[in-house]
């Protein structure tokens, strides 16, 4: 039975993301094609990335690629980014230990989908190059909001599931907090700032380019 808990981490994969999908529909409208493609690539890049890490405490970690989850979520949305980074998470440790540490696969969880309540704003838009400093300013109050609630979890399952000593997770909550904030503020919201003005750059110059009908006529 060596490979039951690889089953039972895929049942539990399995079931979040059908909540999540299902009561995702009701609290933030339609889910599209797209956004499943971009669960599926996201949670894969996430997973791979998540293989580059540089060790900074007891079982804690320096990670770029919590940098993935601001990025996919300000793009995709709080689903996505949830999702994207739960499997994404559930898949490296699976793939690495053998088995998954899920109060920490929500820590990833929660950053992702914070990251995405910023489009809940109809104005932000990061691939139409739409994004002003008070949206800037929100991602990272969102990004710490993420951090924080991500952390309540992290702290329940390791103190009251797994029964770890409860100074030696709050030693590691602060360490990886400390890091997460590093590599979201220096990479997860500057490149998706850079890429919704890399955005508008792109479609300013479509307008130029097309000129409008009357001036097409007057020609």
């Amino acid at each position: 039975m060596e490979q039951l808990p690889l089953i039972i981490s895929l049942v539990i994969v399995v079931a979040v993301v059908l909540v999540i999908v299902f009561a995702g529909k009701k609290s933030f409208g339609k889910f599209r094609t797209r956004d499943i493609v971009a669960i599926g690539i996201g949670a894969a890049l996430y997973a791979v990335v998540s293989l580059l890490i540089i060790p900074v405490g007891p079982n804690t970690s320096f990670r770029i690629a919590i940098a993935l989850l601001t990025i996919l979520g300000s793009i995709f949305g709080p689903i996505v980014g949830f999702l994207a980074g739960f499997i994404g998470h559930a898949l490296n440790d699976a793939f690495m230990y053998g088995s998954v540490w899920w109060s920490w696969a929500f820590m990833s969880a929660f950053i992702g989908l914070f990251a995405g309540l910023i489009c809940k704003d109809k104005t932000f838009d990061v691939l139409g190059g739409k994004i002003n400093g008070k949206q800037i300013a929100l991602m990272y109050v969102l990004a710490v909001a993420g951090m924080a609630v991500g952390s309540l979890a992290s702290y329940a399952g390791d103190v009251f599931l797994y029964g770890e000593p409860a100074d030696k997770v709050w030693l590691q909550i602060i360490i990886a907090n400390a890091m997460n904030l590093i590599v979201v503020g220096v990479i997860g919201i500057p490149v998706t700032i850079a890429i919704a003005k890399i955005r508008g750059r792109g479609r300013n110059l479509e307008i130029e380019e097309d000129p409008p009908d009357d001036q097409l006529q007057e020609e």
